[in-house]
């Protein structure tokens, strides 16, 4: 098995290269292949009259670098074949150098041997030119594959690989969704050789520099600005912690999940509210204050010991990715039917014991007409269930005129109580035939009720009139213009 020696190049000029690689370079016994000849110490030992084989040319064939870089591998291994090789990359083999971790792949599956020579990386230079610690925090992205999500704006960040104007931009579009455009940042060139360059500019300005080449790499200082860590989990997390911490809030402080659970209601309602409504600003409000009682739910189990939000997040991970099989698993799924049983089996193997009645699982502190719908649905799926909607319609007018005789009696309370509980519960079956959440509808009701009364309580005030003198006609000729506006 032939070998292939993989040498780094360094960060700048041939004054940073070390004696050892320098001779691996010029070893006459043995071709050498660069990735690029964009490179200073290429060029001048070029003029040495060392000879390189560069994979420049590949670049221009592809449009993503995966590709490129797959390309080269394939033909260092075809070379390697033949004979021992050198492989000269740019800073050091093992950083941020993906040529080298496929070689290191393929050596891993016996077909090629790898020697990595070592090199200088530029971080060394980068952090001597910035003059920063690493160890206060520090993150190297790759810029080709820059993740939101994988963004610590506390730690000090380097951007590397960011070759050209597309990079560059792309690299601030991303930037630019947990920064402000004007966000001051350093671009770095050469860092360590006698062409080094540092040059800060604002965030937005990064693409429209023309000096950008292989040698360059973004830096963005840390974060100071508490403000601009407000679209942070973690930043919410500790301040959810603070605020429950001894010198927090009394009121927080004092809150238990008993206590909170008029305040999940309530927001959760005021989020469908602001659904209904179609306002996105509301939507955003009112998702922040449900959020925020999960927080705080969590932020109790943390203080008690029990769990914490990451017990949460994990929980709801791990659930999501068991119940889509089709997404996450080998399981197939070309509807939404198919989709549903995938959830229902997932569910049912997550059952911790069997269930002794088909009812069971509703959740007895849902709002009461919701549950109405689930028993009924439940008690449908096993054929308990009426064959047309007509039947439904019937039972209504049943139930109606049951409860109307209860009320010649009227002195039964409970019974009465009982009774008019039967005509919801049959309307409630109305609702499912017809495909109508009956929570909602009495929800998008009570609101329409409350639009309409105002603007009646607007017309007697304008009137400078009492209710007493208000006749029941003049009140509903209100309601009817309430209607029509």
């Amino acid at each position: 098995m032939k070998q292939i020696k993989v040498i780094g190049l360094g960060a700048g000029d041939i004054n940073q290269l070390p004696l050892g690689v320098y001779r691996s370079l010029i070893d006459e016994n043995k071709a050498v292949y660069v990735r690029t000849n964009d490179h200073p110490v290429i060029s001048t030992l070029e003029e040495e009259g060392v000879i390189f084989h560069s994979f420049d040319s590949i670049y221009e064939k592809h449009e993503q670098f995966e590709a490129v870089y797959k390309e080269i591998v394939e033909v260092l291994l075809e070379k390697a074949k033949e004979t021992d090789i050198v492989y000269a990359v740019p800073g050091h083999p093992l950083v941020a150098e993906k040529t080298v971790q496929l070689l290191i792949e393929k050596d891993k599956e016996g077909i090629v041997s790898i020697e990595i020579a070592g090199g200088q990386s530029f971080l060394d230079s980068i952090f001597q030119a910035l003059r920063i610690d690493p160890i206060e925090g520090f993150q190297l992205l790759d810029g080709t594959a820059l993740d939101r999500s994988s963004i610590q704006l506390r730690n000090h960040l380097i951007i590397g690989q960011v070759y050209d104007a597309f990079s560059a931009s792309e690299v601030k579009l991303t930037l630019m969704d947990v920064l402000p455009y004007d966000y001051p940042i350093k671009i770095v060139t050469a860092a360590g050789s006698i062409l080094e360059k540092i040059k800060e500019i604002e965030l937005h300005e990064l693409d429209r520099e023309i000096d950008l080449n292989n040698l360059t790499s973004i830096y963005v200082p840390p974060v100071q600005e508490e403000k601009l860590l407000y679209k942070e989990f973690s930043q919410l997390r500790h301040i959810i912690a603070e605020l429950r911490g001894p010198n927090g809030c009394p009121w927080d402080k004092k809150q238990t999940h008993e206590s909170l659970r008029k305040y999940l209601l309530e927001e959760s309602y005021e989020l469908i509210e602001a659904i209904n409504e179609g306002d996105i600003d509301h939507i955003i409000e009112e998702l922040g204050d449900v959020l925020l009682q999960v927080m705080l739910h969590s932020q109790v189990g943390e203080d008690e010991g029990y769990f914490s939000i990451d017990d949460v997040i994990e929980g709801i991970s791990d659930k999501m990715i068991r119940r889509h099989p089709h997404v996450f698993g080998e399981e197939q799924a070309e509807s939404v039917d198919d989709v549903m049983k995938h959830w229902q089996n997932a569910k049912k193997q997550e059952a911790k014991e069997e269930t002794e009645s088909i009812l069971d699982g509703i959740n007895r502190a849902m709002p009461n007409l919701l549950q109405a719908y689930e028993l009924q649905r439940k008690a449908a799926k096993v054929g308990f269930d009426w064959l047309n909607v007509e039947g439904a319609w019937e039972k209504v007018k049943e139930e109606i005129l049951e409860f109307q005789e209860e009320l010649k009696e009227a002195n039964n309370r409970e019974q009465i109580e009982s009774e008019f509980g039967d005509v919801l519960f049959s309307l409630v079956n109305i609702a499912r035939f017809y495909k109508v959440d009956p929570e909602l509808a009495i929800f998008q009701t009570n609101k329409k009720f409350l639009q309409r009364f105002s603007y009646i309580e607007k017309k007697v005030k304008e009137s400078e009139r009492d209710w007493s003198d208000m006749s029941l006609e003049e009140l509903d000729g209100f309601w009817n213009e309430a209607k029509e506006k």
